[in-house]
């Protein structure tokens, strides 16, 4: 689902709603549930007297105003398609790793209803669909404990059975599923490694994106130079981790420093295209997690894919 899609609520608390909660206040202005107002404002998608969010508890005075960035509303049972290809890493009871491909949507939205990742997912793994009927997921994301959006490639992890979906979830909440990306910047970055600490929330001047503000969520994304390039442009290859997981984060980020995602051209800038349209140089190249029975470590790489290969000049960073 791409952020166009979204739907942007707007209003000047009245007092009829003096005294209410946020989220109390939100599922009655949307229409949705409080369990998903409250992810609207985990997700900082909610902003109050210009400054976001981030308790939902906080309660409403005359005149404030609330505003909210609202995705669509969930589009229903996904049906298994056998067609979509997964890539599978690993395969385990409790969750399956897979290497996604860059033109795949994780799940249905208002951009893409069919040909998703979890219809694939839901055709070679029909349990899936339990996590839904006992009330653990949405109806189009069962077993999806984060996404990676179209444009990204590399690992993700999905879960097939409850216990994995608790494990993963949670781990996924507290960041200690660690994640590292690879991506090439623009121009060349003046340190070998350091931390991009800013706080990010939703821009000020276009809803749909994200932007550094003073007044967002805190946001540190640990990034180490791999190799600096010099052809055809300068650019940087470089490995990130992710500190917080923000929307966006590292492509926000790095179009903070003055250095975009190569081929960015929602925060960057367009350049002679070096990639297929909607595709950026960013890729998910390792990630470990606690095994949700055995609390092992499981730890996965994938190399980059042959398009972003082809930017780096062979195969020696397979």
């Amino acid at each position: 689902m791409s952020d166009d899609e979204n739907e942007i609520l707007e209003v000047v608390i009245p007092e009829t709603l003096v005294g209410w909660r946020v989220d109390r206040a939100l599922a009655m202005l949307t229409g949705r549930s409080r369990a998903e107002t409250l992810r609207l404002v985990d997700a900082g998608l909610v902003t109050l007297g210009g400054r976001v969010l981030t308790k939902a508890s906080t309660s409403l005075e005359s005149g404030q105003h609330l505003e909210a960035v609202i995705p669509p509303l969930p589009t229903g049972e996904v049906e298994p398609d056998a067609s979509v290809v997964v890539d599978v890493v690993r395969e385990d009871i409790d969750f399956v790793l897979i290497n996604k491909r860059p033109e795949q949507v994780v799940h249905p939205g208002a951009g893409q209803t069919t040909g998703t990742l979890v219809a694939g997912l839901l055709a070679r793994y029909p349990e899936m669909a339990r996590l839904v009927d006992e009330g653990l997921c949405e109806a189009p994301r069962p077993g999806i404990v984060h996404r990676l959006d179209k444009g990204t490639s590399g690992l993700l992890v999905a879960a097939r059975t409850p216990e994995g979906y608790l494990s993963l979830s949670e781990q996924a909440s507290s960041h200690t599923m660690v994640r590292t990306y690879w991506a090439m910047a623009e121009g060349h970055l003046s340190d070998d490694r350091g931390v991009i600490d800013a706080p990010i929330g939703r821009s000020l001047r276009e809803p749909t994106m994200m932007a550094v503000r003073a007044d967002g969520r805190v946001a540190r994304t640990h990034y180490e130079v791999i190799e600096r390039l010099d052809s055809p442009h300068a650019a940087t290859l470089v490995e990130l981790r992710l500190e917080t997981g923000r929307t966006h984060q590292i492509r926000v980020h790095l179009a903070a420093i003055g250095h975009p995602v190569v081929n960015d051209q929602r925060y960057g800038h367009r350049r002679e295209r070096r990639l297929a349209e909607g595709r950026f140089f960013l890729h998910s190249r390792s990630l470990s997690l606690r095994h949700p029975r055995t609390d092992d470590v499981v730890t996965a790489v994938v190399a980059l894919p042959d398009d972003l290969l082809a930017l780096v000049g062979g195969t020696r960073w397979t």
